[in-house]
């Protein structure tokens, strides 16, 4: 069953067959995504620097060409399983960091098969405006990506992962995010 919380740029989707993944345990968090501009200047403007900062420092978060790969590691889901890399964040329960500090894919992406599930031998009733809400939020994400990188790249010095430039991603995403409040309109939270 899924369930789509409206928040505009900060939309999440959840489904309960992330829980019982048919790919495994670790589910999708086998291969994370990366943490782009935009994601990296979300984070900032839900007040995360430090938090960056420190995982960073800690290896966890790892400068890549287009933002920050996200360390994996090698654990076992069970006793008896094989070990098998993961996304560093993701624990026995699912994943150990809150909603505010993931990737933007990590919070609105569903596979097919939660999309596809049934609810008692019927289409689940939120899975159009899940599907919707998934496809705005990539292209904005997206576009928004885009349009960091190509400040990033025309900086000489490139990126400088201090509290600088992680404070100037924030504010850049703060920017982009209210000149898409129209196009971000439909989902709102209700009320």
């Amino acid at each position: 069953m899924i369930r789509l919380e409206l928040s505009g740029e900060h939309t999440r989707l959840h489904s309960t067959l992330c829980g019982q993944c048919p790919q495994g345990p670790a589910g999708c968090c086998v291969s994370p995504p990366e943490l782009d501009w935009t994601d990296i200047g979300r984070i900032v403007s839900l007040s995360g620097r430090g938090w960056l900062l420190e995982q960073i420092a800690a290896g966890n978060l790892l400068p890549a060409s287009r933002g920050l790969e996200l360390r994996r590691v090698r654990k076992r889901e069970g006793p008896t399983a094989p070990r098998r890399s993961k996304c560093v964040y993701h624990g026995a329960r699912g994943c150990t960091i809150p909603a505010e500090r993931r990737a933007a894919t990590c919070n609105y992406f569903l596979c097919e098969d939660a999309f596809a599930e049934r609810v008692d031998d019927h289409a689940d009733p939120a899975s159009a405006a899940s599907r919707r809400a998934h496809a705005l939020l990539r292209e904005v994400y997206g576009r928004w990506d885009r349009e960091l990188a190509e400040a990033i790249a025309s900086r000489p010095e490139g990126p400088s992962w201090d509290a600088a430039f992680l404070d100037w991603l924030g504010a850049e995403f703060e920017r982009l995010s209210s000149a898409s409040r129209g196009e971000l309109a439909e989902l709102a939270a209700p009320g």
